[in-house]
């Protein structure tokens, strides 16, 4: 399968008809491999990601997973159960064929550690960004923000206005920081604080102003540039 810069991808696959795979991206002039988080492309998420189970778990069953040495075969029935309720979860970007970074986003009924962060719950309308890494080596590379926009438009295909995420504000070596993303990283990628709190603030990131006006704007550009190409003929003179 080839990858074209801006190209979504979908699988041929029987059963639901085409899947919705990921989008090729072009970081730094070169291609770049986006595609969605399946079963099958767990084991290349970093470690300790591939056996995290933070977010997928409620604390005292986090707990009691880590005490069975179970943390992995958890994740992975995280992710089995969240694929068939609700379709895709994450992405993942590959750099020459090399795992780079990935996303995952859910609705907050499928993360129960939501409802412990101070700034809880998520808005109604939103999905909630879970987590998002990239590996050191391919940081400055804007990967991160080729993820975020991959999740956007996956979510957005499917009717959700807007995501959401708890940021962290700290020192970023604090237990308190642990599989929480940034908050400077979410503002980056344009997010907005709609809870503030000095240490875990709430994110938004709604979808519709983030992504559609670029194509309002191409599609208006579009027009006018057919308009010049062809122009409307006038009606011939009669003798």
């Amino acid at each position: 399968m080839r990858c074209f810069p801006g190209n979504a991808v979908f699988s041929d696959g029987p059963g639901r008809g085409p899947q919705f795979l990921g989008v090729c991206a072009d970081v730094n002039g070169s291609g770049r491999e986006v595609f969605s988080l399946t079963l099958d492309r767990m084991n290349d998420l970093p470690e300790p990601c591939v056996s995290c189970i933070f977010w997928e778990l409620d604390p005292a069953l986090t707990a009691a997973s880590i005490a069975r040495g179970d943390p992995g075969l958890d994740k992975e029935s995280w992710l089995s159960a969240a694929l068939l309720e609700w379709g895709s979860v994450g992405q993942i970007g590959y750099v020459d064929g090399i795992p780079a970074g990935y996303v995952t986003y859910a609705p907050p009924r499928l993360v129960p550690r939501a409802s412990a962060f101070p700034t809880a719950p998520v808005s109604a309308d939103a999905v909630m960004l879970i987590t998002a890494r990239v590996v050191p080596r391919f940081s400055g590379q804007g990967i991160g923000r080729v993820l975020i926009q991959s999740a956007a438009k996956d979510v957005m295909r499917r009717g959700v206005r807007a995501v959401e995420a708890f940021g962290y504000r700290g020192d970023a070596d604090s237990p308190k920081a642990a599989c929480v993303i940034p908050a400077d990283f979410l503002t980056a990628v344009g997010f907005k604080t709609v809870r503030e709190h000095p240490t875990y603030p709430r994110l938004r990131l709604d979808l519709r102003s983030a992504l559609t006006w670029r194509e309002d704007v191409e599609a208006a550009v579009e027009r006018l540039l057919a308009s010049v190409r062809t122009p409307a003929l006038s009606p011939p003179r009669r003798a």
